[in-house]
């Protein structure tokens, strides 16, 4: 039997977009803001710590990170962000995203700082000091991304909700921006004030000492934009319907949403059934036969989105050195590579990764979450296939800037298609009382397939000529291969967005069937 719907939440429904909703979409987005600077900053961080501690005498190339300490460095925040979003999705539905929100974001602050004061008289003890903040930095941002998707969900209205919550998860673009901005103005400073030869003219002296300052300062200034917003992010109430169906206390969240709406809500405690008995749990019969098949599409289709995603990264330095945009490293001192590599991903973001971003943001709540996932899932498996059927065409010197267009485009899509869609739709189809665990788990799957994304196809990806592949790696199946794998990957995901429901313009009551009574 049907309920009916509290005013507050109608209210809430209905709102007008004032300026309390752009407060909260760059509140909520500075985790984001935080783990996409990091993981921008990370990929120059890494080759700069080659060249300082693992500089190799008498060695023709700069030294390296080893594979299995490259693999630590990169993968324990990856680790660190799947335990965070499993935790904290968990506690947000026990104690109220409110109350576990500031941690997380204190959790990121104080950890980015830890990160760059990495200490150690030996490589290996810096990069074991490194490897813990980092673990914890990713423990943060990961509590992120379910509170800051459910927040942002039970505060919009149903009109422009997905353009609010895709708002918040484009602040990652901001984030790659800035890390570029700072990787350029950093190395570029620190090139100038202490000039330096090229490696193959003198190895020792191409690698200045306050090179070890650039990584740390890098690091630690992504700090700083999500400590500013800690306050706001306190004054922020409990959102109401975390109140009224979790807690059961419309008074307080009329209350609550009469300050912010700046409107007089009637508290309704009636309508609120107070039999919490009723309400089944994640591991019950009922949830499975309501909402199993929408679990097993958010989570599919985000682990098969960052499989294909964050392999894609693996690529770059090669597409860079190909077209000429990166010289071979001998040929550079060590804060030159960073300034090259810096400007030249600046470049790759504010072409494909940023717009696609913001045209989620533009057309999502017009085109509908389903419609933008599975155009982005298809043209992303036609593009991987494109470009890796005819591989041997695109390594040809005339048609290698073909191939970094076809290679923006993937990128295009993946933003402006599921990489932004995976992160909306399980904010808003799984009923209040579960939604922040339910977000956590499809998100979790996102990372665990980032993580095969990003460490089994740096391995796959080598050259199967053993003569041909990075130092410290064995043979793979090869970039074509790999590419193919990738493009097959992209096509499942196409299928499995079949099982996630459309939920455009429908309030979150009526997506979840949260009013329905007992279930």
């Amino acid at each position: 039997m049907a309920r009916e719907q509290l005013e507050v939440l109608n209210a809430l429904d209905i709102a007008k977009t004032q300026l309390y909703h752009f407060t909260a979409i760059v509140v909520a987005g500075m985790g984001f803001f935080t783990d996409a600077y990091d993981l921008f900053c990370i990929s120059l961080v890494t080759k700069l710590l080659g060249r300082i501690y693992y500089h190799r005498d008498g060695a023709l190339k700069p030294g390296t990170l080893p594979p299995n300490v490259s693999a630590a460095v990169n993968g324990v925040a990856f680790c660190g962000t799947l335990a965070g979003q499993l935790f904290f999705g968990w506690l947000g539905d026990k104690l109220g995203r409110k109350k576990v929100y500031g941690i997380t974001l204190m959790i990121v602050v104080i950890s980015s700082i830890a990160s760059g004061l990495s200490f150690g008289h030996t490589p290996k003890g810096v990069m074991a000091t490194l490897c813990f903040f980092r673990f914890w930095l990713g423990f943060g941002i990961g509590g992120d991304y379910p509170l800051s998707a459910t927040i942002m969900s039970e505060y919009a209205n149903k009109k422009t909700r997905g353009a609010f919550i895709a708002a918040v998860f484009a602040m990652q673009g901001f984030g790659i921006l800035v890390g570029g901005m700072v990787a350029i103005v950093v190395s570029a400073s620190f090139k100038t004030g202490y000039p330096a030869p090229a490696y193959q003219d003198n190895a020792v002296a191409s690698t200045v000492p306050e090179a070890d300052l650039v990584w740390r300062l890098m690091l630690m200034f992504g700090a700083l934009p999500a400590g500013l917003t800690y306050y706001w992010r306190m004054k922020m109430p409990e959102t109401a319907r975390y109140t009224a169906l979790v807690a059961k206390n419309a008074k307080q969240a009329a209350i609550d949403m009469s300050r912010v709406l700046q409107v007089e809500v009637e508290a309704e405690q009636e309508k609120i059934p107070n039999e919490k008995g009723k309400d089944f749990g994640l591991f019950t019969i009922n949830f499975l036969r309501r909402h199993g098949l929408h679990l097993l599409g958010t989570t599919s289709t985000w682990f098969l989105l960052d499989i294909a995603f964050y392999s894609q990264n693996l690529f770059q330095k090669d597409i860079f050195s190909a077209i000429g945009w990166i010289p071979p490293p001998e040929t550079m001192n060590a804060l030159e590579e960073v300034y090259r590599i810096a400007r030249a991903q600046t470049l790759i973001a504010l072409c494909s990764t940023i717009p696609g971003y913001w045209f989620t943001v533009a057309f999502i709540d017009k085109l509908g979450r389903f419609a933008i996932q599975l155009t982005g899932f298809f043209f992303m498996t036609a593009f991987m296939f494109a470009l890796a059927i005819p591989y041997n065409h695109w390594t040809q010197k005339e048609n290698r800037i073909g191939f970094v267009i076809m290679y923006s485009l993937t990128f295009f899509f993946a933003n402006f298609g599921p990489n932004a869609t995976t992160f909306v739709v399980p904010a808003e189809i799984f009923p209040a009382r579960l939604r922040s665990t339910c977000h956590g788990l499809s998100a979790a799957a996102g990372k665990a397939g980032a993580t095969v994304g990003a460490f089994g196809f740096l391995y796959a990806a080598q050259s199967n000529d053993p003569n041909k592949t990075d130092s410290g790696y064995p043979p793979g199946i090869g970039v074509r291969n790999s590419l193919i794998f990738l493009g097959c990957i992209n096509f499942f995901g196409m299928l499995f967005t079949l099982l996630v429901p459309e939920s455009k313009g429908k309030s979150l009551e009526e997506i979840s069937k949260e009013n329905e009574g007992d279930n």
